[in-house]
């Protein structure tokens, strides 16, 4: 099994930051480029991957009172994660992602994991930016 774990703070409240992550409707604005978050009934959702061009069943669990977004696939049992949302005072917050690669055929390896949770948490924090701005203005 191999293990990947990034935080980011962000300049808003947490209720904020965890409302713009678990939006199933637009997990594709933070989320790697090259997946695609299809709901279907949830928890159930699909995956694809351009990759691998690959459709994969998955389940995602918001827990609003964790604060806490989990997942992984369904059948193969390749992958897991977790997004937690923590307050830090002052009205911001930290972001922490963290990924379980149970199958090394899922895991695209430390470098493009770790660029790709960067990216991923750096598109959260837009997001989250340009809500906050958008409810204040």
């Amino acid at each position: 099994m191999t293990e990947y774990e990034r935080s980011r703070t962000m300049p808003a409240l947490p209720e904020h930051v965890f409302d713009q992550a678990a939006n199933v409707g637009q997990l594709d604005t933070w989320l790697p480029e090259e997946l695609h978050v299809h709901p279907g009934d949830l928890p159930a959702v699909t995956v694809h991957e351009d990759r691998t061009d690959e459709d994969t069943s998955a389940l995602l669990r918001a827990r609003p009172d964790q604060m806490r977004l989990e997942w992984g696939t369904r059948e193969q049992g390749g992958y897991t994660g977790w997004l937690q949302v923590a307050g830090i005072g002052s009205g911001a917050s930290e972001v922490t992602v963290h990924l379980s690669f149970f199958d090394d055929s899922h895991d695209p390896g430390e470098q493009a994991v770790g660029q790709a949770l960067d990216t991923s948490l750096e598109r959260l924090e837009r997001q989250v930016r340009l809500r906050v701005d958008n409810a204040a203005g």
